[in-house]
């Protein structure tokens, strides 16, 4: 799939000059798609030397954490919960230290950790699967988890907002906090109508409660700052978070007696090597969207996007943002070309620029999630996994236009 959508943008934006160059007589159409290649090409440049230092950093965090302990504490907290979401699943089985170990892991940004372990998880399984070429309701469950996004701290939004010269590049923290969690929270109602799970069960009822109250909290304080103190509390709330988590992990790991500046540096070794392999992914995703912007075509879209909005009486200032949502089911390293794009256009403060940051921090990649994930135990027929995947995404891009409209409208 990716390898079609890559080759459609150049496709279509080829189409597209051919058209303005010879119906609309513009001879400079292809001077500014050969323009495009070049800088977009330098902005992965700058943006990969960004990368770098603060993927090196987090991971070399990452790192002193799990030398800690800290994820193996994180994963006997969440295990209760999937004890009663995944019947099917015996108590005990390893499938339920895998999937635990891997939201841990997608909770803390853990992604070069989380995704080891979300195959390992789904190959556990698979050993219970009777059939195994069609997902079982718990394999379901578990994917529809993965894609819904649960991430605590999505640094590298942060990262790309700083490299496009926002103010305060965390003022979205709790934006995608309250859109990830519509997300999470969608899909595990969706999942749970279709397989009959009973939320009721008093566990079940106490995580979600849990849940539910930090996520009103959050939404009752907000709801009486005005809307200049939304986005300055947001920005204060994000940085004290990271910063007290990151003495938590070096307190954690003291108490412990771990080599803490060892442990660093084995997990910035570990973010350096990450950062160079996006590299190659970036480069392709944003040239690709550069020449597709350059030609008209993303222009076109969008903007007879923004008629039928305008037409139904809505607000169109979120409609700049919407080609990141649409691209994240498909295409992770698009949807993030297409968030760095649209603040590069539009400005990282923007109205739009902001919603697409939100829009990549608050839904995962669902198709590219489905097809690894199954794909890895031979699972063909997939079920009502997409249907709740897509409608969690739906929820997630829902939300994250409401929160942004109520943060910076």
């Amino acid at each position: 799939m990716l390898n079609r959508l890559w080759i459609s943008f150049f496709f279509i934006a080829f189409g597209s000059a051919i058209y303005q160059w010879l119906f609309l007589d513009n001879l400079l159409i292809f001077e500014q798609l050969v323009q495009a290649l070049f800088s977009m090409s330098k902005v992965t440049v700058d943006i990969a030397i960004g990368l770098i230092g603060i993927l090196s950093f987090w991971l070399g965090m990452m790192k002193i954490a799990e030398n800690a302990g800290l994820m193996d504490k994180l994963a006997r907290a969440i295990s209760p919960l999937f004890t009663r979401l995944m019947p099917e699943v015996p108590k005990g089985h390893p499938a339920i230290a895998s999937m635990t170990m891997n939201l841990s892991a997608n909770f803390l940004g853990l992604d070069n950790a989380a995704t080891p372990l979300g195959l390992k998880a789904m190959q556990d399984l698979q050993q219970l699967n009777p059939k195994k070429d069609t997902a079982t309701n718990a394999q379901i469950l578990f994917l529809v988890l993965n894609t819904s996004s649960v991430t605590l701290f999505p640094v590298a939004v942060f990262v790309y907002r700083a490299q496009q010269g926002a103010a305060s590049p965390t003022d979205v923290f709790v934006p995608i906090i309250l859109a990830t969690f519509a997300s999470t929270f969608a899909g595990l109602l969706a999942v749970a109508s279709v397989q009959k799970i009973k939320l009721y069960n008093s566990i079940v009822l106490l995580y979600l409660s849990a849940a539910i109250a930090l996520v009103g909290g959050l939404v009752v304080y907000f709801s009486m700052l005005t809307s200049q103190a939304l986005a300055e509390q947001s920005s204060f709330l994000g940085n004290f978070l990271i910063f007290s988590t990151l003495i938590l992990f070096i307190w954690a790991a003291v108490r412990k007696k771990v080599d803490v500046y060892d442990s660093f540096i084995e997990g910035a070794k570990e973010g350096f090597e990450t950062s160079i392999k996006l590299i190659p992914y970036l480069l392709a995703m944003l040239v690709a969207i550069g020449v597709f912007r350059a030609s008209g075509a993303l222009t076109l879209i969008v903007d007879s996007f923004r008629q039928l909005v305008m037409f139904l009486g809505f607000d169109t200032r979120f409609v700049d943002a919407m080609p990141t949502a649409l691209m994240q089911p498909l295409s992770g390293s698009g949807a993030r070309a297409m968030m760095i794009e649209t603040m590069k256009t539009h400005g990282a403060d923007s109205f739009a620029g902001r919603l697409a940051s939100i829009f990549q921090g608050s839904t995962e990649t669902t198709f590219y999630v489905l097809a690894v994930y199954f794909g890895s135990v031979g699972i063909r027929y997939s079920r009502h996994a997409i249907a709740c995947g897509l409608f969690a995404d739906l929820a997630g891009i829902s939300a994250a236009i409401g929160v942004c409209y109520w943060f910076f409208g």
